[in-house]
């Protein structure tokens, strides 16, 4: 995935989709090199990642616009080959895919407005609790606006 450059809503919420896409297709080398509570969490991204997919889908399909295919494979930032990757990968497609759906706020209004923010909450809040899982060290932002 790289960084978002879309144009109006619906190119942004294409972009989205395509970046659901790619993360649904991440989890599955993340899933097999976890095991217990975080392999369940795994399960549940996924799942997760997948519901947002199928609404994509359906919205951008009743709107009467185009829904960009998925690909048959994507191509990991790095290779996924023990727990550590597996968590490290975790955290960076959470955090992409938010980015993308941070490019959705600003061209959208409404329900799509709200379905983006929702969206970006939930995939940083899942980012930070991987982060915890890997025991890494958290991530400092300074809150918009603040220098600090």
């Amino acid at each position: 995935m790289t960084a978002p450059t879309p144009s109006g809503a619906a190119g942004a919420l294409r972009a989205a989709l395509s970046a659901e896409y790619a993360a649904i297709w991440a989890y599955g080398p993340i899933g097999v090199r976890l095991t217990g509570a975080a392999r369940n969490a795994a399960r549940e991204a996924e799942a997760a990642h997948r519901r947002r997919r199928d609404g994509l889908i359906v919205q951008l399909s009743a709107g009467g616009g185009s829904v960009p295919p998925d690909r048959a494979g994507y191509t990991l930032p790095f290779p996924v080959t023990d727990p550590a990757g597996a968590l490290r990968l975790a955290v960076e497609v959470e955090e992409r895919t938010a980015a993308f759906w941070r490019a959705v706020v600003p061209v959208t209004t409404g329900v799509d407005r709200d379905r983006a923010l929702a969206a970006l909450v939930e995939y940083a809040l899942r980012a930070t609790r991987w982060r915890r899982t890997a025991g890494m060290t958290p991530l400092t932002v300074p809150f918009p606006g603040r220098s600090t």
